[in-house]
């Protein structure tokens, strides 16, 4: 099967794609200046408890009357069970978060039955569980998950480097790493944009991306390898990169349009259930595809020539007139 082939001038419109990942970023900062992170009690910890309830309730008005009766400010997330009950009954399920070193007494967890009770006597709330985090133990947690993602960032550069090595091996994988952060940065300012709470499924989309993101960088940086070696060492770099991009292009756009298809099958259930469990996941994961598919074409390659490009020149300026830039002045002399 022959597929399509592009012919698209990445190296040459760099600019212009350095620019829309500029553009984006700047907006994700100005939400985040405005709005700020929500982190999860996993991070900051925090108390939480867990009701089931029949019918249908306004979260903002229920948020109101735990913070009224407990004096604490909280989050409220809901949920709708996708199977019903032996008697028929769909069940929601509501759980009250209280960040920080808000711990709730069980006075206080008294307090807010009888009050939710009361204001919705036709709801049958039952409380399912409680469970609180300590913010040492929250704080040790995130440590532990950043110190995750820079440990695979540093063997990423290394396999890299590793594999890599006759095209520049650690240009590559620095540049590879660069473009990655460029995606975790997305990926956490979605978070952020859709006011979603940053917990583990964070650390999950974000090593989830780093290695598909990565795969469709080095398919990239394959091709190029295996061009020079066709096309000789004195092919220009522009040029190899955008042949050895226009060759994958077809491969990583069909791959990418597949499982963000498939995720967001997984989005619409989510919200279709109000799963918002689900859709923390699958909703930065579905940006975070789309974004690794861009940032591995349209960033890393043309990257990864500037660079090429700049130590090409500093070494030229180093040789002096036996260098490629001194034979081109005295020639022009």
């Amino acid at each position: 099967m022959k597929f399509h082939q592009f012919k698209i001038r990445f190296v040459e419109n760099k600019k212009i794609f350095f620019g829309i990942s500029i553009a984006v970023l700047l907006i994700g900062v100005i939400f985040n200046v405005i709005f700020g992170a929500r982190l999860d009690i996993q991070f900051t910890g925090g108390a939480i408890v867990n009701y089931s309830f029949t019918g249908e309730i306004n979260t903002d008005e229920l948020a109101a009357l735990v913070e009224e009766t407990t004096g604490k400010s909280v989050n409220v997330n809901e949920s709708t069970d996708i199977v019903a009950g032996e008697d028929g009954t769909i069940n929601n399920n509501v759980s009250i978060e209280f960040a920080g070193n808000d711990a709730l007494s069980l006075e206080g967890q008294k307090a807010m039955e009888d009050a939710i009770q009361e204001k919705y006597p036709d709801n049958g709330f039952q409380k399912l569980e409680s469970d609180s985090v300590d913010p040492v133990n929250g704080e040790k947690f995130l440590l532990k998950c950043l110190c995750a993602v820079g440990l695979a960032a540093v063997l990423m550069i290394i396999y890299i480097a590793f594999r890599f090595r006759k095209i520049g091996g650690w240009s590559a994988g620095v540049v590879a790493v660069i473009a990655l952060l460029h995606d975790v940065a997305v990926i956490y300012f979605t978070f952020v944009v859709f006011r979603m709470p940053v917990d583990d499924n964070f650390i999950a989309v974000v090593l989830t991306i780093l290695g598909y993101s990565l795969n469709d960088t080095i398919i990239i940086y394959d091709r190029i390898r295996e061009n020079r070696r066709i096309m000789g060492p004195r092919a220009e770099i522009g040029e190899l990169v955008n042949t050895s991009i226009n060759q994958t292009l077809t491969r990583t756009i069909n791959t990418s349009v597949a499982t963000v298809m498939a995720v967001g099958v997984v989005v619409v259930v989510g919200l279709v259930y109000n799963l918002s469990s689900v859709v923390t996941f699958a909703l930065p994961l579905m940006f975070g595809i789309i974004c690794g598919c861009y940032s591995s074409t349209c960033i890393t390659g043309p990257l990864w020539v500037v660079w090429r490009r700049y130590r090409a020149k500093k070494l030229d300026a180093k040789k002096g007139p036996s260098g490629y830039a001194g034979k081109l002045q005295n020639r022009n002399h």
